[in-house]
């Protein structure tokens, strides 16, 4: 049930109706027109911009259309007012049953109250985390890998097939850094100084990696050329540490459908057919790019270079696809492997990256532009720093990782659904402070806390109604008379439940899940207010004693702010708190 979505279709039957009476020109586009919830909640209970939308192609004033939509709309019973406001605005009052209602439908539907079909079934991937091979995830990557999670979570919740899925970058430089590091372990291990020279990894997490190199080689490896073992070495310390990023994901609780290996795009013609495909549109050619903004001329070296012509779909500039030596260039396997994600028929695909990447957004939609034929969109979501605090200082690095703070560093001081929640308290690309001191303290300042805290209030007050001998089960809660509620404050928090289903699809939409943890604070705030009201007018307390009518219509309230809560949480995947001491 999404309330907005009824009325608005209430808003567009009532103009098909003016159209049909010639009120209103016929053939108008409805597409524009819209429900939502009025800036200010003294204006009314939700308000519609159909008036401002129509009056160009109408060729009526605004004021008129709304007057007579008002009129046409005040014959539903679920609304008890429509009034015009400034050039055109309508807003809408709704009867007290329209939320009464809203709440046996929570209470019917449980936790799929709000689950939408938006997504028809599309298939998404959702790329994210995709952290280099050379040692254990780092705070940045647990951003990246909440928001991807959530997200993913969300999309299924809206109605899309998701696949969340894993790039495993192991074919550039850098894991051959990781094979010399790992290969100064294994002399370590044999009790040899390790010459961990500028350049190389120098985290004490590759100790293990040169101690499972001895058990596996003994000594065959010592002083011999880097040709004989770097590429032993490579793949062994490689698949040890996707082992042990594994774990790390899952100490934070996600799971990856899909691992996905640059090097496996290496040797199997797949970057070639990738690049002939744009070769055979026209968009490969031989030439030499301009000097990059801010280079003196003396320092550009013109040199004719293999380009994607990524201008044809949006890009500032074309990008190289092959360097003068005939060897591909960073993006050449980037493109086969959104190439082979287009092959494999999702309908959207969706990448999370790091701040860092911001210059490779435009490249790479164009490239999944020319390769889909414009058929499947990319969206890239740009995951901002994480700034750690601790005691009013900054947080400091990992010992074990050498250079950075670790995710299990992070989720041993704070708890994986701590860490969850907070990293989805801000847009992704609006940098975050993590302070560990107050992400655990017990406040309103705190969001998870607060969370969490509405949902053990929930569950104390439904043992305290039982205790009383009190039904609480659903059927008997939606069978209760809800006329009972009817004090503004009871009537608030309906109207926020009501709100969910359509932040769900706006979340969805936008490929936003902050959105989720951004709502359940504010249903929270308005439920733990219904509370602390009932501290001063007793009629207001949800168990009312010696009344188990009254006090199960209360309660039907304060079920339906806890099955959304334990939803909104499912899609963050946080778990609810059943008791708080």
């Amino acid at each position: 049930m999404n309330l907005f979505a009824e009325i608005r279709l209430a808003v567009t039957d009532a103009l098909s109706a003016l159209m049909a009476e010639g009120v209103l020109p016929a053939g108008l586009d409805l597409a524009a027109v819209s429900v939502e919830p009025p800036r200010d909640p003294a204006h009314g209970d939700m308000a519609t911009n159909a008036a401002m939308v129509l009056a160009k192609p109408a060729g009526q004033q605004p004021r008129a259309i709304a007057e007579a939509l008002a009129a046409k709309l005040m014959a539903d019973p679920r609304i008890m007012g429509a009034d015009v406001a400034g050039p055109g605005f309508l807003n809408l009052r709704l009867a007290d049953g329209v939320w009464h209602n809203v709440l046996r439908a929570v209470l019917l539907n449980g936790t799929d109250y709000g689950r939408s079909a938006i997504g028809a079934g599309q298939k998404v991937n959702v790329e994210f985390v995709s952290a280099n091979p050379t040692g254990p995830m780092h705070v940045g990557h647990v951003r990246g890998a909440v928001v991807g999670d959530a997200l993913s979570n969300l999309l299924a919740f809206s109605g899309w097939v998701v696949t969340r899925e894993y790039y495993i970058n192991d074919g550039g430089a850098q894991v051959n850094v990781l094979a010399r590091s790992a290969y100064e372990r294994y002399r370590e291990a044999h009790g040899l100084e390790p010459e961990i020279r500028e350049g190389l990894y120098p985290g004490d997490y590759l100790i293990p990696v040169g101690e499972a190199l001895k058990t596996k080689y003994g000594a065959t490896l010592l002083d011999q050329p880097e040709a004989v073992w770097l590429e032993d070495v490579r793949e062994f310390a490689t698949a040890m540490m996707m082992t042990e990023i594994r774990r790390d994901l899952a100490v934070l609780g996600v799971t990856m459908d899909v691992y996905s290996s640059e090097k496996a795009l290496y040797g199997t013609g797949e970057i070639e057919a990738a690049i002939q495909t744009l070769r055979d549109m026209d968009l490969i050619y031989e030439g030499t790019l301009e000097p990059p903004k801010g280079k003196e001329p003396e320092d550009w070296e013109p040199r004719v270079q293999t380009l994607f012509r990524s201008t044809a779909h949006g890009d500032d500039v074309d990008r190289p696809v092959m360097k003068s030596d005939g060897s591909w260039t960073y993006f050449a396997p980037d493109i086969a492997y959104h190439y082979n994600k287009v092959k494999r028929g999702f309908d959207q695909l969706i990448d999370i990256f790091g701040a860092d990447h911001g210059g490779y957004v435009k490249r790479m939609k164009a490239a999944v532009s020319a390769l889909s034929n414009g058929r499947v969109p990319l969206d890239i979501k740009l995951i901002q720093l994480v700034k750690l605090w601790k005691g009013g200082e900054p947080f400091k690095m990992s010992k074990r990782a050498g250079t950075f703070v670790t995710l299990r560093d992070v989720v041993e001081q704070a708890g994986a659904d701590v860490t969850r929640f907070i990293m989805l308290t801000r847009k992704n690309d609006v940098a975050l402070d993590f302070d560990f001191d107050k992400v655990l303290e017990q406040s309103k300042d705190n969001p998870v806390f607060y969370v969490q805290y509405a949902n053990a209030r929930v569950n104390s007050i439904l043992r305290k109604a039982r205790e009383a001998g009190i039904s609480c089960d659903d059927p008997v809660l939606m069978a209760a008379d809800l006329t009972i509620l009817s004090h503004e404050a009871e009537l608030k928090l309906a109207r926020q439940i009501a709100e969910w289903p359509r932040l769900v699809e706006i979340a969805a939409r936008g490929n936003e899940p902050h959105r989720v943890a951004f709502y359940l604070y504010e249903l929270a705030s308005d439920f733990h207010g219904l509370w602390n009201r009932g501290n001063d007018d007793p009629s207001l307390r949800f168990v009312q004693e010696g009344n188990s009518a009254t006090s199960q219509a209360k309660i039907a309230l304060v079920r339906a702010t806890g099955v959304v809560i334990a939803s909104g949480l499912a899609i963050l995947g946080v778990t609810p708190v059943e008791e708080m001491r």
